[in-house]
């Protein structure tokens, strides 16, 4: 039988989870009863590469190229290479999960070869004192696939890269001409294991239509190569190209030489796209019927909108499918001891999307004028959990990673609540905007319903910057919202920014001491510092002159057009700050050298930071404990408490009294209040609780109160009991 779409990510993206636009689209295809498989050809290679065959097929192929002049370091590696072929089966098999109790033998450090990326391990020392014996394990494993890396790039395949493979022939490539020049040459041996593994897949699933999805420009060499492979020896099978590359960069296509590869190039979500491809190919639908694609039409690439053919609802794509991928055979790597990068590399992770593109869609270094963020859908909370139970029973997972633009902290409240209601155990994390909805009791919501991290972006620490990038935040709210998730035990990742149009450099050190400063109150645990880059779908590269930038290049080119050069007529070098930004955030990450003043990071002079020393401690002390709203949600996430009674006598005076005790994970407490009130709290705790799927207003809380011919209910709220309550687990949303 053939199937009739192969949905196939190319080499390389992820290590240690699938890349998850081809399950996202295979779900889909399954709603509309459309046989397809899928492929991550990128964990693939690594696995044939990464083996005692691969080894010894590569060190063959070294001894035959008979290189005269490689560095000292690849000679090490070679002269090794029995340690090598000795141990890397076990070592694949540990970062797969599958051999835990190697740690102990790779951690003894005589057990793996050592060459130069091991030269790091003195700097690393303190690192692993709060690394287990597994992460250091993992570690320094990472270390010796890279020590392998480092003798392919010198020695076999100068574009080979763990998560990116000749990222730079993708990386603003205006023309065509490097890239078709590459693949005109011989097979590299990269490409050799690619192809042999594509030729023996083409032929299990004998597809219709193939289709690569192309998120970022290190996978778009290989997408190019195989779509090359696929016409010579395929030549009567349909192939198309969709994902972030295109979207973002091939708008604006005209060289009519791509199309030697590809069939087919869609934009935007793909569901309605590849269902009418599928059509077109079954003779179904004309060419001018497509939807949102780029075809050859008389010689010449013609994009094909077609804007009458609605796409799909997100209600409507069905739950990601995981099936056909090696889920038991992905690594996981710690490449470096960032907290949050550590997550990216780190475990398999089941990817869902709470929202359809941004519900702020302002910030103006951003591609709002595209569909991926302008259109903002979101997805039911019971839908969500739907497919999260999907999921957990389809691939055992049950690790989640919503890949939302910003997840909207509404949804997530309705969504952790879902979860608590259905007693689900998973663990979570996603992207944010810094909100002040994300109060104190928000945030212990989302903890409890297994939430461990989220990032966002702080960008430039400069509120003049902050408004002029619209972000919507200031420098004080984030460091409220980023207290409240951390006092919540929830993990917070800073993306930072330098080098936004007019900034100065006083604006850098002072976003620098800002960040300097969160990191020391503990308000912050991850970071990452990116230079600002203009692409022409954000404001900024549609209106460079309003913010006081000019265009170096205004041609379009007629291949990939969306990073832009451009000059910033403040006049200041950016690029300069990169290593001493990055390498403070190194050390405030790990806790240390907070006093050291700002100066000693840079190799050349840098104005004084105007921001005072106390500023952020500061604005942590501002009290934000408003007046409760009236129609705030009142919730109960604790436990049923048991009740008893007692006489409790004061100055010749005998009062009945309730005692309620609590049992949490950790520790049990009690609270003791008069017996009205007692039996009160009892009743409206069970009423409120979670799993009771009502909803109670703080307003119904207060009627509720004076129903039961009880007064004073302020007076209880904000009393002792209550507040130790509070602490516990009665949150006010």
């Amino acid at each position: 039988m053939q199937t009739k779409a192969f949905l196939i990510t190319p080499p390389f993206t992820q290590l240690n989870t699938p890349y998850p636009a081809t399950a996202y689209l295979k779900g889909f295809l399954n709603t509309k009863g459309i046989a397809s498989f899928q492929a991550d050809l990128g964990i693939e290679v690594i696995l044939k590469l990464f083996s005692k065959q691969g080894l010894i097929a590569l060190f063959s192929r070294i001894e035959a190229n008979n290189q005269q002049s490689i560095s000292p370091n690849s000679q090490r590696i070679i002269a090794l290479k029995d340690e090598y072929l000795k141990t890397i089966d076990a070592v694949m098999l540990f970062l797969q999960g599958k051999n835990p109790t190697l740690a102990h033998l790779i951690c003894s450090e005589d057990f793996l070869p050592y060459a130069s990326r091991f030269a790091q391990l003195e700097e690393l020392d303190w690192a692993f004192g709060s690394m287990g014996t597994q992460d250091k394990a993992k570690h320094l494993a990472t270390l010796y696939l890279e020590d392998i890396s480092d003798l392919i790039v010198e020695c076999i395949d100068s574009n080979f890269g763990f998560s990116r493979y000749a990222e730079r022939l993708g990386r603003s490539a205006n023309s065509f001409d490097e890239l078709y020049q590459s693949l005109q040459q011989p097979y590299t041996y990269i490409d050799e294991l690619l192809l042999e593994l594509l030729h023996q897949r083409m032929i299990e699933v004998n597809p219709q239509l193939v289709g690569f999805s192309v998120p970022f420009p290190g996978n778009l060499y290989a997408a190019f190569r195989s779509a090359q492979y696929i016409k010579q020896h395929f030549p009567d099978v349909k192939i198309t190209m969709g994902g972030g590359f295109p979207n973002t960069e091939l708008r604006s296509l005209r060289d009519a030489r791509v199309m030697e590869f590809f069939d087919f190039i869609t934009l935007d979500d793909g569901e309605a796209p590849v269902e009418c491809l599928l059509e077109h190919i079954e003779g179904k639908r004309s060419i001018e019927q497509l939807k949102r694609t780029f075809a050859l039409v008389d010689g010449a690439v013609k994009y094909i909108d077609n804007s009458d053919c609605k796409d799909y609802k997100q209600a409507e794509v069905g739950t990601p499918d995981y099936s056909d991928l090696l889920l038991d055979d992905y690594i996981s790597v710690i490449e470096i001891v960032n907290p949050m990068h550590r997550m990216w590399s780190d475990g398999r992770w089941n990817k869902l999307t709470m929202a359809h593109g941004c519900y702020w869609g302002k910030c103006t270094f951003c591609d709002i004028s595209l569909d991926y963020i302008k259109i903002y859908e979101p997805v039911a909370a019971r839908l969500l959990c739907d497919r999260m139970e999907e999921l957990i029973l389809q691939t055992g997972q049950n690790g989640f990673h919503f890949v939302d633009e910003a997840a909207p902290p509404a949804l997530m409240r309705e969504l952790a609540l879902e979860i608590l209601r259905r007693n689900l155990a998973v663990t979570w994390w996603t992207n944010i905007r810094f909100e002040k909805s994300f109060t104190a009791d928000l945030c212990r919501l989302l903890k409890a319903s297994g939430c461990i991290a989220v990032s966002g972006g702080l960008e430039v620490a400069s509120d003049r910057l902050l408004d002029l990038i619209q972000k919507g935040v200031t420098v004080a709210q984030v460091a409220r919202v980023t207290r409240n998730f951390t006092e919540a035990g929830v993990m917070i990742h800073a993306y930072l920014m330098y080098g936004f149009p007019t900034q100065t450099a006083q604006e850098t050190i002072d976003s620098l001491e800002m960040v300097r400063q969160m990191f020391e109150t503990g308000i912050l645990q991850s970071g990452f510092w990116h230079q600002f880059a203009m692409t022409a779908h954000s404001p900024v590269g549609m209106y460079p002159e309003k913010f006081g930038v000019l265009k170096e290049n205004d041609t379009l080119g007629s291949f990939a057009n969306n990073d832009i050069v451009h000059i910033d007529k403040t006049g200041t070098n950016h690029d300069k700050f990169s290593f001493g930004l990055k390498k403070s955030l190194f050390n405030y990450m790990h806790g240390i050298c907070f006093d050291y003043p700002l100066q000693d990071w840079f190799e050349f002079k840098v104005p004084r930071t105007k921001v005072p020393d106390d500023y952020i401690y500061n604005v942590l002390q501002e009290d934000d404990s408003f007046t409760t709203k009236p129609t705030a949600k009142v919730v109960w996430i604790g436990g049923k408490p048991s009740v008893s009674y007692f006489t409790k006598t004061k100055k010749g005076n005998s009062f009945e009294m309730a005692s309620l005790t609590f049992h949490d994970k950790k520790e049990s407490y009690t609270i003791q209040a008069g017996q009205e009130q007692g039996e009160w709290l009892a009743a409206f705790l069970e009423k409120i609780a979670v799993s009771a799927n009502g909803v109670t207003t703080f307003a119904q809380a207060m009627k509720n109160y004076e129903d039961a011919g009880l007064e004073n209910f302020e007076l209880l709220w904000y009393s002792k009991p209550v507040n130790t309550l509070r602490e516990y687990g009665l949150l006010v949303l």
